[in-house]
């Protein structure tokens, strides 16, 4: 059953969490993305405490559709300013409710205030998606 899925180490396992300054800029952002092909960036203060999150789609709609120049624009214009989170003991089932609920597609995951790891739908969609197919074979087996 996908409820019994933690995000760490289930989900998020060896993830170097891409993180930015609140002051970084929207342009080294999306380069960061597309290099790490990855769809959100975690935004962080000086004392590197999660406070907002940026996404491909912030850059889309709030920078480049707005004709806005990615190389001024700062991250702390452009971001979701204190963002629902996940923490490590968190289950994917949780994070599937969230993200439904909200309209979400991606969610930091901090411990305390520190970031460990983003996950996504799509991250999550693979590990029900295994975790379903060994409920069905040890159905399969067993029944």
């Amino acid at each position: 059953m996908p409820s019994r899925l933690k995000i760490v180490p289930d989900v998020v396992h060896n993830q170097k969490v891409c993180a930015m300054h609140v002051d970084g800029l929207a342009d080294e952002a999306a380069r960061r993305m597309r290099l790490l092909k990855i769809g959100a960036i975690v935004v962080v203060d000086n004392q590197g405490r999660v406070i907002g999150i940026v996404t491909e789609r912030d850059i889309t709609w709030r920078v480049v559709a707005e004709g806005r120049d990615p190389a001024g624009v700062l991250l702390g214009d452009i971001m979701t300013g204190n963002p629902d989170t996940l923490a490590p003991h968190d289950t994917a089932h949780d994070a599937l409710d969230m993200m439904r609920m909200r309209g979400y597609r991606h969610l930091p995951v901090v411990d305390g205030s520190r970031p460990v790891g983003m996950v996504s739908a799509r991250d999550l969609y693979e590990v029900t998606k295994l975790d379903l197919e060994e409920m069905i074979n040890a159905i399969q087996k067993h029944g």
